[in-house]
C-alpha cells in the first residue's frame, strides 16, 4: 500500500490548504487584474469580473429583502444600497464573503468523494452562505436606518463569520448524514 493511502488526513490536509489558497488567492489575484491602474487586464474585466457580478448579487438581494421588510432601499451607485433620506450600506470587497466561500469550497474538494456529489454540495453550500450574506446586509441596512445596536456590540461582519460557520458545520453534517454521505474510509 502506498505512504499516501495510508495517510488519508494528511492528503486531506494538504488538498484543503492548497485549495483554499489557490481559491482565495486566486480571487483577490483576479481582483487585482480586473481593477484599473497597476497590471490591469481588459479582457479579465469584461469576461471575468467575479466580483462585480457577486457584489451586484448581493445588493440586489438584500434590496428584495429590505423591500420585503417594508424598507424602501435603491440601488444608489456600484457599491451603496440606501434608504431615500436614510442612511446607505457599502458593499465593499470585504464584505463579499470570499473568505468563507473559499472555505467551504475548498472543504468540499478535499473530502474524499465522488466529484459530481461535491459539486452539488459546493453549490448549495454557496448558495446557503449567499443567503446569509443577503440576510446580513439587509438586515444591516436595517439596524442602521433603525437605530438598532448590534447584538453583544460585535459588527456585522464578525455575525457573519460567526453565522456562516455554524451554517458550514450544519450542511457538513447532512453532507455526511445524506446519501451515499459517509467519508470513504
Amino acid at each position: 500500500m502506498s505512504k499516501w493511502k495510508q495517510q488519508p488526513f494528511l492528503i486531506f490536509a494538504i488538498r484543503f490548504i492548497l485549495g483554499f489558497f489557490l481559491l482565495y488567492g486566486g480571487m483577490h489575484l483576479l481582483t487585482g487584474l480586473t481593477v484599473r491602474g497597476g497590471y490591469y487586464s481588459p479582457f479579465l474585466d469584461k469576461y471575468f469580473d467575479l466580483v462585480s457580478g457577486l457584489r451586484s448579487s448581493l445588493i440586489y438581494g438584500a434590496q428584495t429583502l429590505a423591500d420585503a421588510l417594508g424598507l424602501e432601499a435603491h440601488r444608489v451607485s456600484e457599491r451603496l444600497l440606501k434608504v431615500p433620506g436614510g442612511r446607505g450600506v457599502i458593499v465593499s470587497y470585504s464584505c463579499l464573503g470570499v473568505g468563507v466561500l473559499s472555505f467551504w469550497l475548498a472543504l468540499m474538494w478535499a473530502l474524499p468523494q465522488n466529484w459530481k456529489r461535491r459539486i452539488i454540495w459546493m453549490i448549495f453550500g454557496s448558495f446557503i452562505l449567499w443567503v446569509i450574506n443577503v440576510c446580513r446586509i439587509g438586515l444591516f441596512l436595517m439596524a442602521i436606518n433603525k437605530g438598532w445596536p448590534m447584538p453583544l456590540g460585535l459588527d456585522h461582519h464578525t455575525w457573519f463569520n460567526i453565522v456562516s460557520y455554524f451554517f458550514i458545520f450544519i450542511l457538513l453534517y447532512f453532507f455526511d448524514r445524506s446519501p451515499s454521505g459517509s467519508v470513504k474510509k
